[in-house]
């Protein structure tokens, strides 16, 4: 017979861990990792060059020509790394309503597989990211840098993907010797 809602104990709460979230833990620089903290300063800098160019638009009347193309270099950069940080928690997108209805070996292997794959993938895109960086020799428009700094961005971030994804492997696979 099912309990009523008002019935259930915290055990089976689903608004536990709603609140859970909203709990401050202590920070810890052991927390997070060299692409966490890259990926706050760039999207502090991106955070400025949007406020930045609001401001000399709409205050001013008269926005800086090179804001909206180093905001949207930008983005790309925070984008990518983001993706490496989220390799690293194991956060990416999956379907997960297929591992519900295997045999807990047969998810194991699933995912295992999966990763294996997405490392394949990280290290595909970063060799084509490198012939790509290594090729352009065009000029950011507005700016006079080199357009290949954000190839070679994306290039470095797919390289810490390949080698957050190689870790997470390592690790599931000492776990399944114990």
């Amino acid at each position: 017979m099912s309990k009523r809602i008002d019935e259930l104990d915290d055990a089976v709460d689903p608004m536990l861990d709603v609140e859970s979230a909203f709990e401050s833990e202590e920070f810890r620089f052991g927390d997070y990792a060299i692409e966490d903290y890259f990926t706050l300063v760039i999207f502090w800098a991106l955070i400025f060059v949007v406020s930045l160019q609001f401001f000399t638009r709409y205050v001013l009347g008269d926005s800086t020509t090179w804001t909206e193309e180093i905001a949207r270099y930008l983005l790309i950069v925070v984008g990518f790394a983001g993706s490496a940080l989220a390799v690293r928690k194991g956060t990416h997108i999956m379907v997960e309503f297929f591992y519900r209805y295997m045999p807990g070996w047969l998810g194991r292997i699933v995912a295992g597989v999966a990763e294996g794959v997405s490392v394949g993938f990280y290290i595909a895109m970063a060799w084509v990211t490198y012939k790509l960086a290594d090729r352009t020799g065009s000029m950011m428009i507005s700016v006079d840098l080199p357009k290949n700094i954000i190839y070679f961005t994306v290039f470095a971030a797919f390289v810490v993907m390949a080698f957050r994804g190689i870790q997470r492997i390592v690790l599931r696979l000492r776990a399944t010797r114990q």
